[in-house]
């Protein structure tokens, strides 16, 4: 058992496990600049939104191997279109091959659409919203993408905003057991507010210790325990 807000002999594990600190480090993907992010169109995040709802509960390669298809069906994703669509036409879609038919995701798609539209209109653009989010609270994002999107709670709601390029962590099943490995006292699967809590200090803690990004120490916590594989 480690102090909480030390996040070195977590490092040292990862490095370990992964081949050393070069090694470890090639696996980190690079976390999106908020410049970039908000540059990115509307359709952008709808995108990612609905790849990461039908992701969940299929294999993820199933769905990206589709993808080109669902961009077609789905109009390149462009709310301005998609708002358009009447009601007979969301319904056709139940019947359409070129998707994956899950007649509630499709309709978490016809509510996330005037979800982030909403969003949009209010801070005068998605990626502007999720730049101005403090990343001293990225549980209560996830709070709010559960509250007032369309099946984005549990990990579909933390997947999506790293997919989108986010720095923010995923309370992976690894993740949640290497927060516990090192002293943190939370649930298997926490969801209550008072584990939440714990966990977003735990990251800021440590965040302000190693000056790394939030989606990093995520990774990082991730490949120092469970099944991942050592390179040698």
């Amino acid at each position: 058992m480690h102090k909480q807000n030390d996040f070195k002999p977590i490092f040292e594990r990862a490095a370990r496990r992964k081949g050393g600190e070069d090694a470890l480090f090639s696996l980190l993907p690079k976390v999106v600049d908020a410049e970039s992010l908000i540059r990115k169109p509307d359709s952008y995040f709808l995108q990612e939104m609905t790849r990461s709802v039908f992701q969940s509960g299929f294999v993820w390669r199933v769905i990206n191997h589709k993808w080109p298809s669902f961009q077609q069906a789905f109009l390149d994703f462009d709310p301005a279109r998609l708002m358009k669509l009447s009601d007979e036409q969301w319904e056709a879609y139940i019947h359409d091959k070129r998707i994956v038919r899950h007649r509630q995701k499709i309709r978490a798609l016809r509510h996330n659409l005037w979800f982030v539209h909403d969003i949009s209109v209010q801070h005068m653009g998605f990626g502007r919203f999720l730049v101005e989010w403090p990343k001293t609270d990225l549980t209560g994002l996830f709070r709010f993408l559960k509250q007032k999107g369309s099946r984005l709670g549990g990990n579909t709601g933390q997947y999506f905003l790293q997919h989108v390029g986010v720095d923010s962590f995923a309370l992976t099943r690894d993740v949640v057991a290497g927060l516990q490995l090192y002293g943190l006292d939370i649930r298997d699967t926490p969801s209550s507010l008072k584990d939440l809590n714990k966990i977003q200090q735990t990251f800021n803690q440590w965040h302000e210790q190693s000056g790394l990004p939030y989606f990093h120490l995520s990774m990082i916590l991730a490949f120092s325990v469970g099944e991942n594989r050592v390179q040698v």
